[in-house]
């Protein structure tokens, strides 16, 4: 059997329908039978929903024990009806669960703008804390529970050791659209059994953060709900990770950047209306925050993305795109290369332009993972992100699909 979240040592959940969307599940609960150390990353949209002012408040002091999500309802620009009910999720949970209302974190995700339905998620939550279990199917029905545009559920689990002891981590997201997150309509949930110090979690998250979903994009549009959220409770019983020169930091820290990463890629992979996964690289960069700027500027780039789309090795806009990420750059210096994960063909070397077989390289692009990849010449330093091609479907879904 697939191992999840309820793997994780002394995590319990539970994923419930309560009325907000129709015939499904609407409403996730987990549960850690004791205070975890906690941090997170929220979105820098300027529009934030209720949810995140409460999280924020309540994870400022690095602890947590209860995540409470409903999906169908964002409540975002709900005003203070929106704000009372996401205050009332989080005691409503507290009140049930035995435990401070200020170690409950909130998250929500639908639509904007609609008026949230606290009484309905409220009896919701009192009616299913007693199904609260660590059964492999609880997990599943948490993964589910939380999704809205999405086609699939988003799981991930990695097990490995530290200071002799087995380590377990699980985690969740969901993500379809309004992907391009800033720390998308995107939330990630991450439990594990490692011990920590808070502080030195809450920089591990947000570095982490900023190598994996920071490095996504599907549409440019960064939502009003973004966030990742990291429960570590201590009982795997490790000698607490307290610096980055403790045994065990770098393992843990490795292990959480394969779990970010590999749910960051299961969103873009479940774009709204994508056909191509397209992973974008540059190498010999002067920075890893300059190539990072890069990346999101031509990941982001709709003439890049429907390039894609129609299989079109129109280099050009590569090349424009990277001109527009407002940082220094010489492109005379660089080599370009695109085509598929497998086999990608040089069409710029020194910024001087190849003859290439254009059929060969369209055959290339008709399959499903692709990859660009830029060499700076420039420096050593690199880095990688994610995104999708933009089609017709894209645009046909978003214009009947209230967000």
């Amino acid at each position: 059997m697939i191992k999840n979240i309820t793997n994780v040592r002394g995590i319990t959940c539970w994923g419930a329908h309560t009325g907000v969307k129709s015939m499904k599940r609407d409403l996730a609960i987990i549960f850690s039978k004791v205070p975890a150390s906690a941090a997170a990353v929220f979105t820098q949209n300027q529009v934030v929903a209720a949810p995140i002012t409460v999280s924020r408040k309540h994870i400022s002091d690095g602890k947590a024990q209860a995540i409470v999500i409903n999906a169908g309802n964002a409540n975002a620009a709900t005003g203070k009806l929106g704000m009372e009910g996401a205050e009332a999720m989080a005691s409503s949970l507290a009140e049930e669960l035995n435990i401070d209302k200020e170690l409950v974190l909130v998250a929500s995700t639908g639509i904007i703008g609609v008026k949230f339905p606290t009484t309905e998620i409220v009896e919701g939550i009192k009616e299913n804390v007693k199904k609260l279990s660590n059964r492999s199917n609880a997990g599943s029905l948490v993964a589910n529970a939380i999704l809205t545009t999405d086609t699939f559920a988003k799981e991930g689990f990695v097990e490995f050791e530290v200071d002799g002891r087995e380590i377990n981590m699980g985690g969740i997201a969901k993500g379809s659209g309004m992907i391009h997150p800033n720390m998308a309509t995107m939330l990630a949930f991450i439990v594990t059994d490692i011990a920590i110090e808070p502080k030195l979690l809450k920089k591990l998250v947000k570095e982490t953060a900023d190598k994996s979903f920071n490095m996504i994009t599907v549409d440019g549009d960064t939502s009003t709900n973004d966030m990742v959220i990291v429960l570590a409770n201590g009982l795997a019983q490790n000698s607490i990770i307290q610096s980055k020169n403790d045994e065990g930091y770098s393992i843990f820290k490795n292990r959480l950047e394969e779990m970010f990463i590999h749910l960051a890629q299961l969103i873009v992979s479940d774009g709204e209306g994508a056909s191509k996964f397209i992973e974008y690289e540059i190498v010999n960069a002067p920075t890893e925050d300059y190539a990072r700027t890069m990346i999101r500027k031509i990941s982001d780039s709709s003439l890049v993305k429907t390039a894609m789309f129609g299989r079109d090795p129109n280099w050009g806009r590569i090349i424009s795109a990277a001109g527009n990420a407002g940082l220094p750059f010489d492109y005379e210096k660089v080599d370009l290369y695109i085509g598929s994960e497998k086999r990608t063909v040089k069409v710029l070397e020194q910024g001087v332009p190849l003859e290439f077989d254009t059929n060969y390289i369209k055959k290339i692009l008709r399959e499903s993972h692709l990859k660009i990849l830029l060499d700076l010449h420039h420096g050593k330093a690199g880095s990688k992100g994610w995104g999708t091609d933009l089609t017709t479907d894209y645009v046909l879904f978003n214009s009947v699909y209230t967000t």
